[in-house]
């Protein structure tokens, strides 16, 4: 009935998943031997007031610095500046193979694009993009606004 071309096709297919399966195995490998050498020759230090201070770019803090906390607007913009550049990678993987993708490729990026643009949305109608002045949507009670920061 065609079993024999079944067979054949599977395990040409069981054929095709060795290196992938090589590969994957010498990865881990590679890392539990990685993840092991530093457990064992890395140097252990105690923990005390100096290794709990913020640490910036090698310099030690001196005077007031030690006290000053950042906004968390530099945070979320350093993470959307990181989500939006991988995306943008991606992006630009779909260029390069844009004729031998066809329109399935071009159906599937216009996709990509048009979430990005949903997320993008989200974000600017929340205010997580908003520098300064803090306007963003009070969800269920928790958002700190200037009101609620004079308030308290």
């Amino acid at each position: 009935m065609g079993t024999g071309i079944d067979t054949a096709a599977a395990a040409e297919q069981a054929q095709n998943l060795w290196p992938f399966l090589l590969y994957a195995l010498s990865v881990v490998a590679l890392l539990g031997v990685i993840l092991g050498v530093s457990y064992f020759l890395g140097s252990r230090t105690q923990r005390n007031k100096t290794t709990d201070l913020p640490f910036e770019s090698g310099v030690v803090p001196v005077g007031s610095a030690e006290e000053t906390r950042l906004s968390i607007e530099f945070y979320l913009i350093a993470m959307f500046f990181v989500i939006f550049d991988l995306e943008t990678i991606f992006i630009f993987a779909w260029a390069v193979a844009f004729f031998e993708l066809g329109w399935q490729g071009y159906i599937g990026a216009s996709i990509f694009i048009v979430i990005l643009l949903v997320a993008l949305i989200y974000e600017l109608k929340t205010g997580a993009l908003d520098w300064g002045v803090l306007r963003r949507r009070a969800r269920g009670g928790y958002a700190v606004t200037d009101e609620s920061r004079e308030a308290a």
